[in-house]
């Protein structure tokens, strides 16, 4: 898809977003660490072996069942820096915040991030606040990055995956794409469904500590599972066979 403007579809996850990626991104700021394109990048300080990771969090509506946009950007970046087998350690999150927002939800939200950073065993040590003109932004914008530390044993990333590795989910497909959708739309059903949103480091440290040389970890938020399993064929060159009747998926979300 050609265009001399950016659309909605850029910030998707698809095709079209891949391509922004690949034609404008990379050829600007081209280096290895970023050339994997994994969640985030991994590089070595010295002797030390980190994980850095950033993501900005554009949600509507920023409060949803399960979650608002606070815990979200906790947890998204928490995930990123797991998502490369590191043990996630430090935040930091820049708040856009529009002209008239509510200090009630500003209240609310903080303390959902909160939170999130306790659940994770986290800390938010640095951040940035900007206030826009009414109109100049949606309510509020959230940006996380984070720092993380990876032992020397792991070696995570897209490019690993090989012939005969199996893809396991953690959970149910598209609980929480679904809840944003509903409630953006108004629709109403008997049953409400939540947002899966949650930290995963704990149960990442879980796996490496039973098994650690996992190929690939990916938490496929934009896009979804089938863009994660796309970009992980392309960057290690195989062909992955995926089973549609073993994908979980609640019966509330399938109706959707």
């Amino acid at each position: 898809m050609k265009t001399d403007k950016i659309l909605l579809d850029h910030g998707s996850g698809g095709k079209i977003a891949h391509r922004l990626i690949a034609d404008m991104l990379i050829p600007n700021f081209d280096n290895p660490i970023l050339s994997q394109l994994d969640d985030g990048a991994v590089f070595d300080m010295g002797e030390q072996r980190l994980a850095f990771s950033t993501d900005t969090y554009v949600v509507d509506p920023i409060f949803f069942p399960g979650g608002c946009i606070g815990d979200l950007a906790i947890n998204g970046t928490v995930n990123d820096l797991a998502m490369c087998g590191s043990t996630p350690l430090y935040l930091s999150t820049g708040l856009i915040i529009e002209e008239g927002f509510l200090i009630k939800d500003l209240e609310k939200i903080l303390n959902m991030m909160r939170i999130a950073a306790h659940k994770a065993g986290v800390q938010v040590v640095t951040g940035d606040t900007k206030v826009v003109p009414k109109g100049a932004a949606d309510k509020i914008f959230i940006n996380t990055s984070g720092l993380g530390v990876i032992s020397e044993q792991v070696n995570i990333s897209s490019h690993r995956a090989c012939i005969g590795d199996k893809i396991i989910l953690s959970g149910s497909i598209a609980d929480h794409g679904m809840a944003i959708l509903t409630q953006r739309e108004g629709l109403a059903f008997e049953s409400t469904i939540q947002s899966d949103t949650a930290p995963l480091n704990r149960m990442v440290k879980r796996m490496l500590a039973t098994y650690q040389d996992i190929h690939v970890l990916r938490d496929p938020t934009r896009g979804g599972v089938a863009t994660a399993l796309n970009e992980i064929a392309i960057q290690s060159s195989v062909g992955i066979c995926v089973f549609e009747e073993k994908i979980p998926l609640n019966d509330n979300v399938a109706g959707i």
